[in-house]
């Protein structure tokens, strides 16, 4: 589970952030600790995982249970990314 959540953590800043260091310095958090996440697959503490729900709570559900639910604003960086793609085409719905 370790490395899943590493793994999610890093989705979500390659969605959300040009980089560790905005993402890191969103969420209040050192970059090293967050380097230290992302390459040992080491599980983010508590306090980590509220700053990134509350700074991106559309990712709270996919982030705590893998489980998406469109309909409640509930999506996975996949998601994201692609609404974004399907925007910047002028092919999506939003």
């Amino acid at each position: 589970m370790s490395s899943e959540l590493a793994h999610k953590i890093r989705q979500i800043r390659e969605v959300e952030t040009s980089g560790r260091g905005e993402f890191s310095q969103l969420i209040g958090i050192a970059k090293k600790t967050l380097e230290g996440i992302e390459q040992t697959g080491r599980v983010p503490k508590g306090d980590l995982l509220e700053a990134v729900c509350k700074q991106w709570p559309k990712y709270t559900l996919w982030l705590m249970t893998g489980q998406v639910d469109e309909v409640c604003g509930q999506v996975s960086p996949e998601i994201e990314r692609a609404r974004r793609t399907l925007k910047q085409t002028g092919t999506g719905t939003n």
